[in-house]
């Protein structure tokens, strides 16, 4: 997709998902080849850029770039690699507390691995579907109108963590998952007070 190409907000929105809404409105509706509206996030190649090229080219908010891209365990980039961290996240239903998908944790080490690669401050959600755990990788639905490929896509959230800080330019307090998951400081995800909207005015 070129950079710019479904990468901007209308004005006066922001885009505040939370990992449900992601999981569910976003990935799922991708994934069954569905309408998704708002269509803002963009399709990308992730693995060949490094993070710091996400600019232009992901949907940009505050200091957070989301996008999909097609699953695959090579997570090397030009310059460096992706690395998980701890262990995977249940994303659950916030009505049925059923899983309906999981979240994991990478952090970008410059290098190609070994010692000598330098850990960075670059932080990574990537979200899947729970069916992509199963080994038929698709299903049907509608009837067998649209099929389900659980195994192709992920929407992914990256961010820059900053050390000398722990809250964000509104004063919005984050998640202190990144301490549990990965052992930093607190800088997870924007928290939104209404979890049923995806945007809040500015």
């Amino acid at each position: 997709m070129g950079e710019n190409s479904n990468v901007n907000l209308p004005p006066g929105f922001r885009f505040y998902p939370t990992d449900e809404e992601l999981v569910v409105h976003f990935l799922q509706r991708k994934a069954a080849l569905l309408p998704c509206h708002p269509d803002v996030i963009p399709d990308l190649e992730l693995y060949p850029l490094d993070p710091w090229e996400l600019d232009g080219k992901a949907l940009c908010e505050g200091n957070q770039w989301y996008f999909y891209s097609r699953r695959t365990h090579n997570r090397s980039t030009r310059n460096g690699y992706w690395e998980p961290m701890g262990i995977d996240e249940p994303v659950v239903n916030s009505i049925s507390s059923k899983r309906v998908g999981m979240k994991r944790y990478l952090v970008f080490y410059i290098g190609e691995g070994g010692p000598a690669a330098i850990k960075t401050n670059w932080i990574m959600q990537e979200y899947r579907l729970s069916g992509s755990d199963s080994g038929t990788g698709k299903s049907s639905k509608r009837g067998g109108h649209s099929k389900i490929d659980y195994n192709k896509w992920v929407v992914c959230r990256v961010y820059e963590r900053n050390c000398n800080e722990d809250e964000d330019d509104d004063g919005t307090e984050l998640s202190c998952l990144d301490e549990v998951f990965l052992s930093l400081d607190d800088m997870d995800e924007i928290s939104c007070d209404d979890g049923a909207k995806y945007f809040s005015r500015s």
